[in-house]
């Protein structure tokens, strides 16, 4: 019983020491240690452990031969210590002490190599096997103590036990893990193989799902095919018959349009006929010999103004068909209406005039003869006027009664080139075969139709009216009457046609600008730009203008003996026919509309011509005019007319140009020539001299003039 108290004091003694309180930690790997880690620290005996060397000191040291060879095989260090140790002291029991020391030292170490052992063991059970069955690696225990022996002896029998327990256990362990490894592998592959079964199932489904519905979309695809083609064919039916209705309409606006062109050159045919027979027309009712002596005045002007009118209605609408449009049915209701109303004016007139010849055939032989004598005397007298009024003229101081030489000189020259010209066409004005009368007549009207559809309405209009006169100018081919003409059918065509474009741009101010006085610039700016383009029509515009209003030269002709009556005043510019001299009236209106018309083309220029070229007739010849006009006698009436119808039209382009200078002749005028002029001027002749005093007192009060009406701006060009 004492043994096995021993024993087990033996076994808590060995619970108690390090080895025994080794813990397992499983997270070793994890922190990087090795697995014997806690295995490195340094053995010591329990407590309890002196009391068993106590015990075992008191019994007598006996060495078997076992013991001795083990510790030699097992540790052959400690046993070579031992002599030394005994030597150093003398006392038995030292001595055994020592020795169970030096024996248990071993025993320790062994236990503490067995531990590491059994714990790489566990890990590697085969070498566990291998190591348990060999007797080499037993561990010696070098205590004499037979019961230290039995001790030992137990503690390793049961840690062999133990071990083999252990061992068991860890077989049965890793078989069953191994088990458990093959039936999870298996049930794994068992598992995998009817997963990929199942994603077989389901990609077989998937695709029989997607063939399915490929095969529906297919067929809906289809169907929307089937559906869209026949909505295609469907549409393409609606199509074709829009199409075919589309061309149907095509052609039958086609037609229309054919009909409506059709209709319109021949609605412009008979425009142009309608216009050539009214201005034909119009020439019966300018005053003639014929009218003047069977009509009184009032009445010939009075149709004459209408029969303007009428003209220019129509030269209205002719204007419309310019910009290459037809005249609709109202536009040649209206020139109809025109025709109509010019027809019986006609009428009107012939039937007036054939009851004045009824009424005056009974007093011509009286009148005649009365006229006579009346002509004698006023002949007379009027040589008698002009003789005494040279001789007051030539008293009276610093005024000259005609002209300068080199003014006369250039007048002369102009009438001559006039002459020559007139005299380069004279086969085309008498012409003697029907061809050449037809051209003639087609020049005259390309040259003179344009001429009067000149207007104020807009500056695009005056633009094409240009354009048309400059390619008739330049021998090019133009449109007039609905046929095409040119200047180089024919020789002499040049000169007819600006010879033609002249008179008629002189008859413009004589008519047109005396009844409208702002028809003056439109009519000015045109003729400045074919001036400036072709100098010989500007030429021709002087000569026709001197010929008709001598004083816009300014010019008063002297009476020559022998020279009659008749022929003197038509020299000064009055209309003299059968019937006699015009009225004063309306003498005075015309040379009012042409020095107009002369004050208006000295200040103006085309404004599409060259910007670097000079003006053809500029203001320099407008001032040498006004200063010509106040060296000479002023004329009673005529003289304050054109005076104050010239600075209201070029006064305020004088005055930008000139200026002082300007300021100073106007001041000269007031006081020194305007006295002379109320002088000359009789009572029932005041009109026009007290519209020039005004004019002058408000000029030079406001220091001003006032631009003239109906100047053309920059925003007309543009409209």
């Amino acid at each position: 019983m004492p043994s096995e108290n021993l024993r087990w004091e033996t076994l808590q003694a060995l619970k108690n020491s390090p080895k025994g309180k080794i813990s397992f930690d499983p997270y070793w790997s994890e922190r990087g240690e090795h697995i014997l880690a806690g295995c490195k620290d340094v053995l010591s005996l329990s407590p309890h452990s002196a009391v068993i060397l106590e015990r075992l000191g008191s019994l007598p040291l006996q060495k078997s031969s076992f013991l001795s060879s083990s510790s030699r095989d097992s540790s052959p260090g400690p046993s070579e210590e031992i002599p030394a140790s005994v030597s150093s002291t003398g006392s038995v029991s030292d001595i055994n002490t020592r020795n169970v020391l030096l024996s248990a030292a071993p025993s320790l170490k062994n236990e503490r190599e067995q531990t590491s052992n059994d714990e790489v063991k566990d890990e590697n059970p085969e070498e566990d096997v291998s190591e348990v069955s060999s007797p080499a690696l037993l561990p010696s225990i070098s205590l004499l103590s037979p019961k230290a022996m039995e001790t030992a002896g137990r503690i390793i029998r049961f840690e062999e036990e133990h071990r083999e327990k252990a061992k068991l256990a860890l077989r049965l362990r890793q078989e069953a893990q191994e088990k458990l490894v093959v039936s999870v592998a298996n049930a794994e592959s068992e598992q995998l193989k009817r997963f990929e079964e199942l994603m077989e199932l389901k990609q077989r489904q998937e695709l029989q799902s997607m063939k399915d519905m490929m095969d529906r979309e297919t067929k809906e695809s289809m169907g929307r095919q089937e559906k869209l083609k026949e909505e295609q064919r469907h549409r393409m039916k609606i199509l074709n018959l829009r199409l075919r209705e589309a061309e149907q309409q095509r052609l039958r606006e086609a037609e229309l349009e054919k009909q409506r062109q059709t209709e319109g050159r021949e609605r412009l045919r008979t425009l142009n006929t309608i216009q050539e027979e009214i201005l034909q027309l119009n020439q019966l009712l300018e005053p003639s010999s014929r009218t003047r002596t069977e009509l009184p005045a009032a009445s010939i002007s009075s149709y004459s103004t209408r029969g303007n009118q009428l003209c220019s209605q129509v030269s209205e609408v002719v204007r419309k068909t310019a910009e290459g449009e037809f005249p609709s049915v109202e536009d040649m209701m209206a020139a109809e209406r025109a025709l109509h109303e010019m027809r019986a004016l006609i009428r009107l007139m012939q039937e007036e005039a054939a009851k004045a010849q009824e009424k005056k055939k009974k007093e011509e032989e009286q009148e005649e003869e009365r006229r006579k004598q009346a002509e004698l005397q006023a002949q007379q007298e009027a040589q008698k006027k002009a003789t005494q009024a040279a001789k007051e003229k030539a008293q009276r101081k610093g005024l000259q009664n005609s002209a300068e030489d080199a003014t006369l000189k250039w007048f002369k020259e102009l009438q001559d080139s006039a002459a020559r010209c007139t005299q380069s066409f004279e086969q085309l004005n008498s012409p003697k075969d029907a061809q050449t009368k037809k051209l003639k007549l087609e020049l005259q009207k390309a040259a003179t139709i344009p001429v009067s559809q000149i207007a104020s309405n807009s500056g695009s209009q005056l633009r094409e009216i240009f354009d048309k006169i400059d390619k008739l100018l330049s021998g090019r081919p133009v449109v007039s009457g609905g046929k095409s003409v040119s200047t180089s059918m024919h020789p002499q065509g040049l000169d007819f046609v600006g010879y033609k474009l002249a008179e008629k741009f002189v008859k413009q101010g004589e008519e047109e600008v005396a009844s409208h006085h702002e028809a003056a610039f439109p009519i000015a700016v045109v003729a400045s730009g074919v001036w400036e383009l072709h100098p010989q029509v500007g030429d021709l515009i002087l000569a026709h203008l001197h010929k008709k209003c001598p004083y816009a030269v300014p010019h008063y002709p002297p009476m020559k003996e022998g020279t009659p009556v008749e022929e003197y005043q038509r020299i000064l510019g009055y209309r003299v026919d059968d019937s006699g001299v015009e009225g004063q009236d309306s003498f005075l209106k015309r040379m009012s509309g042409m020095i107009r018309l002369y004050a208006a083309i000295i200040q103006l220029r085309w404004p599409y011509g060259s910007k670097q070229a000079v003006a053809p007739h500029g203001l320099n010849h407008g001032w040498r005019w006004l200063a010509q006009m106040l060296n000479m006698e002023p004329l009673a009436d005529i003289t304050a007319t054109l005076l104050f119808d010239f600075l209201e039209v070029c006064g305020n382009a004088l005055m930008k140009q000139y200026q002082i200078q300007f300021w100073k002749l106007i001041l000269l005028l007031k006081d020194e020539y305007f006295p002379r002029i109320e002088a000359v001027t009789s009572s029932g002749q005041m009109g026009s001299v007290i519209r020039l005093k005004q004019f002058l007192e408000t000029s030079l009060q406001s220091r001003q003039i006032s631009p003239p009406k109906g100047q053309l701006s920059s925003t007309f060009w543009r409209s």
